[in-house]
């Protein structure tokens, strides 16, 4: 395979994998073109490359840039922005795991920790079995909520070591 047949396989690839850690295709395929490009992209050059609209390519690069995995970088002398992604893919990981974390985990203990003091003048057996239920839910949320936060502060050496005990 060549290198643009190559570059293009990876691109539409994590445009698919984006899915799976809470982004969309076109967010995740920005990422990846930005990924193995060498030099600072304009949208102009994002938005040739992979044919999408400017509105399209805007908006998902300043989710990008919410989400603290592309930088703006300006050029001297050049009126454009020009973008890079974070090279480091430890950091990116850690960095997904992060605004997953904010996006998804956070809200739902909040929620969970709501509902489990829910009270009324009369509790029967289903409200019972209810509260119940909701505290034994938030247990294991937050016992995986601690468990991303400390994998979020380990550097890449101990999350190698961690993983290998784990899978031994």
């Amino acid at each position: 395979m060549d290198f643009e047949a190559s570059k293009e396989k990876f691109i539409q690839t994590w445009g698919v994998l984006g899915g799976s850690w809470g982004i969309n295709r076109t967010m995740a395929q920005i990422h990846a073109l930005l990924l193995v490009s060498h030099v600072a992209l304009s949208a102009e050059d994002i938005m040739e490359q992979l044919q999408i609209s400017r509105g399209n390519a805007n908006q998902n690069i300043r989710d990008l840039i919410d989400w603290g995995l592309v930088f703006r970088e300006f050029k001297t002398g050049e009126r454009k922005e020009f973008f890079t992604a974070e090279k480091d893919i430890w950091a990116v990981a850690k960095q997904i795991v992060k605004e997953r974390r904010k996006r998804e985990i956070e809200p739902v203990r909040k929620i969970l920790s709501e509902l489990k003091n829910t009270k009324t003048n009369k509790e029967s057996d289903a409200q019972k079995h209810f509260v119940k239920m909701i505290g034994n839910i938030e247990d294991v949320v937050g016992k995986m909520d601690n468990s991303v936060e400390k994998l979020i502060k380990l550097d890449e050496s101990a999350i190698v070591g961690t993983l290998f005990k784990i899978f031994k």
